[in-house]
């Protein structure tokens, strides 16, 4: 018996040892090399040695002189800004799109994948229309906008309008793939309960708030949590709608830098491969801490009571 469970044992392993070898190579390495890196001052350039890591060992150094910059205080603010912004306006637009979806119309299908049009597409692509969308001079939106007598701001020329123009872009790409989701946990409430709530004769706005929005706590729960790890490590509509006439991104007077883009200056435009792995570092605790919270903080208004 014994002999039996240890050559079954032997198989499970020789059948795991592909994914095992990808993880370990393609994950658990480069997390320890860049926990490593974030100790040292290396650029990136020179040959990994240990010789050359004891040269430019640096321990904390990094993270105290990240912590003690102004510059990272400024970057996370305006990662928070982003947030603030984004999860309210996805949240809605995602319950929106599930409700619409979840009705009977006649080519619903067609509609769903019309919604999921823009997660299929890439950011490059998508981005690269919210420019010309959110264009001042000759933008579509700033267009309309001027039809009903309305001045539109500049937009991602503007200081204060640079941010919650990329999160128009963010939530007009995320809200099909967050309104399955919450169109998933729509079509899993048993319809018995608003059979029963129409013979007490309860309004619509009673079902909305008793029945609807606790059953689909789970959902939004989970929409949360993906929503606030995808935006601290937003990038490439920052990269692609804020480079402009040669200008870096994260512009304008670095209204829109984020975690995520510094880490990518540092890394392949200052060449400062251990301050970039400490930033890195220092974004997993942020997100570990957030994720944290909001586990914690479920037990308050997740019902997972069907």
């Amino acid at each position: 018996m014994a002999h039996m469970k240890r050559a079954s044992a032997w198989i499970t392993l020789l059948f795991l040892a592909p994914s095992l070898i990808g993880l370990v190579a393609f994950s658990v390495l480069p997390m320890a090399a860049s926990l490593a890196l974030g100790l040292t001052q290396w650029d990136g350039l020179s040959a990994v040695s240990f010789s050359t890591m004891r040269e430019q060992w640096v321990g904390l150094g990094n993270y105290a002189a990240l912590l003690g910059d102004s510059e990272f205080w400024r970057v996370l603010k305006n990662t928070c800004y982003f947030i603030v912004l984004y999860l309210p306006l996805i949240l809605l637009a995602s319950v929106f799109v599930a409700l619409l979806l979840d009705s009977k119309r006649r080519l619903i299908g067609v509609y769903r994948v019309m919604y999921y049009i823009p997660v299929l597409s890439s950011w490059v692509a998508g981005a690269l229309v919210w420019k010309w969308v959110l264009s001042p001079d000759y933008g579509m939106l700033n267009d309309l906008l001027g039809r009903i007598g309305i001045q539109g701001p500049g937009w991602l020329q503007d200081r204060s309008w640079a941010m919650p123009g990329i999160v128009l872009a963010s939530v007009w790409k995320d809200m099909g793939y967050f309104g399955l989701i919450l169109l998933g946990g729509l079509q899993g409430i048993n319809p018995s309960y608003y059979e029963s709530a129409d013979i007490e004769g309860a309004s619509w706005a009673q079902k909305a708030f008793r029945i609807t929005l606790p059953l689909l706590s789970p959902a939004i729960f989970f929409v949360l949590i993906i929503c606030v790890i995808n935006s601290f490590q937003l990038f490439p509509q920052v990269m692609v709608m804020t480079a402009t006439n040669g200008q870096p991104p994260g512009g304008p007077l670095g209204s829109t830098q984020v975690m995520v883009e510094r880490i990518y200056t540092y890394a392949f435009k200052y060449y400062k491969m251990g301050f970039a792995s400490a930033w890195s570092w220092l974004l997993f605790v942020i997100i570990l801490f957030f994720t944290m919270l909001q586990l914690k903080l479920q037990k308050r208004w997740v019902n997972y009571e069907a």
